[in-house]
């Protein structure tokens, strides 16, 4: 007799253990970026060894130079293995004092509407999406003793610093960790209503640079127009990495950028999406960014070039007529498809040379790099999660593109050979490493509830 509705059941019949289970661990203050929070951490990693111990995993923390690593292992199934991936840490809670309440003393609430939220750092990013499948395959386990296919569990403790650990560690375990599919619960739903799954994810190339042009501040009515100016200096290097159309400027800067498949641009142009309500809910009304091309093209499968920050001279209150010795800004580049975010880097420094006067100096700084990475969504996995994702929702769940950059997934591509299933349950609302972040309650029910459909179809 097929178990799936026996262990759907269990899922509903547990709802309120498995939200305790959550609360427990959202009081725990893994903040990984800051030392003073270092024993939380390995707190947390132990709270996850433990929990999967509970439900017949082989479970350890393991150490690394940095956070730990929980590792588990449940071998039993006879189909295709898995590994599934998440991460405890969280990012810091700063400003406090936006919070509506003490940021590691979870609540539920509900909101004006109607729907229920779980309030709390880490609710939504991760700790509350990860928990969706241990507690799909504790379901499992109660009901059947039993996992349907063979699972290994990875969490990450440095996510939300820069991952600097998890490389050297995937290399060093490869054949452990090595699996059939890899599964992720760390991104979006289309809507509240309607599952996705994300196939294409965006790299990155982070860059700050500084000009140096006088050896002091300067005053203006002294040197105006005698001396260089580094914010000028910066500023028109700035205004020049994008034409009148909208394009990046580099030389070589598209190379490796096909226009998008036909038959998923028309998957996408058919998706419900109103660009002017998508830049509404931020204040805005206008498209910028590359003519002809839509805004969902525009963030999923185009590349970017955004300026994150400027600085120079004077910041504080009240005037100052200074011209400033130094000048620096920051700007990132999201990839996609075969770009090198190597030969972007080096593109854009040249790039920068090229109109820095010549009694100026300048400096750079790098701030990461990593590929763009698709996966096959014709491939059976994919197809089955899509169609246990729809059959729990009753909603058709999508393929869709994200503009953002998750480099675990190119790391277990490229480290373990494997493509990875990213089905979240985060709502684009929750205000993940922002003040007052939430996890929609249905989500983290409903989420349970797809992994154990998911882990199903993966199976058959």
């Amino acid at each position: 007799m097929d178990p799936l509705d026996a262990v759907l059941a269990q899922v509903d019949a547990n709802a309120d253990a498995a939200l305790e289970r959550l609360l427990a661990l959202l009081r725990i203050r893994s903040i990984s970026t800051d030392p003073t929070f270092a024993a939380e951490c390995r707190a947390c990693a132990d709270w996850h060894a433990a929990d999967l111990a509970s439900i017949g995993f082989t479970a350890d923390a393991r150490p690394t130079p940095g956070h730990p690593i929980v590792v588990a292992h449940h071998r039993s199934g006879d189909g295709p293995s898995a590994l599934f991936y998440g991460h405890y840490d969280v990012q810091p809670v700063d400003p406090v004092e936006l919070w509506e309440h003490d940021p590691f003393e979870p609540r539920i609430e509900t909101r004006p509407d109607g729907t229920k939220v779980i309030r709390g750092r880490g609710a939504a990013d991760d700790k509350g999406q990860l928990m969706t499948f241990v507690e799909a395959c504790r379901a499992w386990k109660q009901v059947t003793g039993s996992l349907p296919i063979p699972v290994t569990i990875l969490l990450e403790g440095e996510e939300e610093s820069g991952g600097a650990n998890l490389p050297g560690f995937l290399q060093a375990h490869a054949d452990e960790l090595r699996a059939d599919i890899g599964l992720i619960c760390d991104t979006n739903m289309w809507d509240a209503a309607t599952p996705a799954i994300t196939t294409m994810l965006r790299g990155l190339a982070g860059e700050e640079f500084t000009i140096t042009a006088a050896d002091r501040d300067l005053h203006s009515g002294f040197y105006g127009s005698a001396a260089t100016n580094p914010n000028h200096v910066v500023a028109r290097i700035l205004a020049d990495l994008r034409d009148a159309e909208g394009r990046v400027t580099l030389p070589g800067f598209y190379d490796g950028v096909p226009e998008l498949d036909p038959a998923l641009k028309a998957q996408w142009d058919a998706l419900p999406f109103d660009p002017k309500a998508f830049l509404g809910t931020v204040g805005l009304s206008l498209p910028a960014g590359e003519k002809g091309r839509s805004v969902l093209e525009m963030t999923w499968s185009r590349p970017t070039c955004e300026v994150n920050g400027m600085g120079g001279g004077y910041q504080g209150d009240g005037f100052k007529t200074v011209i400033p010795s130094k000048a620096s800004a920051k700007v990132s580049f999201r990839l996609v498809f075969d770009q090198d975010p190597h030969k972007v880097r080096e593109a854009f420094r040249a790039f920068v040379r090229a109109r820095v006067p010549g009694d100026c100096t300048v400096e750079f700084l790098e701030h990461g790099a990593g590929r763009a990475i698709r996966f096959p969504i014709e491939a059976p996995a994919f197809q089955k999660a899509r169609q246990a994702l729809t059959d729990e929702w009753g909603k058709e769940a999508f393929f869709i593109g994200g503009g953002g950059s998750i480099p675990v997934t190119h790391m277990l591509k490229t480290s373990l050979g494997m493509d990875v299933i990213l089905a979240g349950f985060g709502l684009e609302d929750d205000r993940i490493h922002s003040p007052n972040e939430k996890y929609d309650l249905n989500c983290f029910l409903k989420g349970m509830r797809s992994w154990v459909r998911v882990l199903h179809a993966l199976a058959r």
